[in-house]
């Protein structure tokens, strides 16, 4: 399926839970008959509980990235 080949194509940490959450949005009536973007059916709250809850996930996972960089001291250069 295009999600399963998205999800193992990105390489990139929480890329399962980002892939997830943009299928959500994208099946939503938000997006489907309103026309609008994910972002900006997210910025409107006019998502169900499921994207919600994958939207929070999301967060959660790229916040435990941050946090276990920042405990191990890593550092990134911000102007790159």
């Amino acid at each position: 399926s295009e999600s399963q080949t998205a999800r193992t194509t990105d390489t990139r940490p929480c890329s399962g839970l980002r892939v997830d959450l943009k299928r959500c949005l994208l099946d939503t009536d938000c997006c489907k008959t309103r026309k609008l973007t994910p972002l900006q059916c997210l910025q409107e709250g006019d998502v169900p509980q499921e994207c919600q809850a994958l939207r929070v996930a999301f967060f959660e996972c790229k916040r435990s990235i941050l946090d276990m960089e920042l405990d191990l001291g890593v550092e990134k250069d911000i102007n790159t």
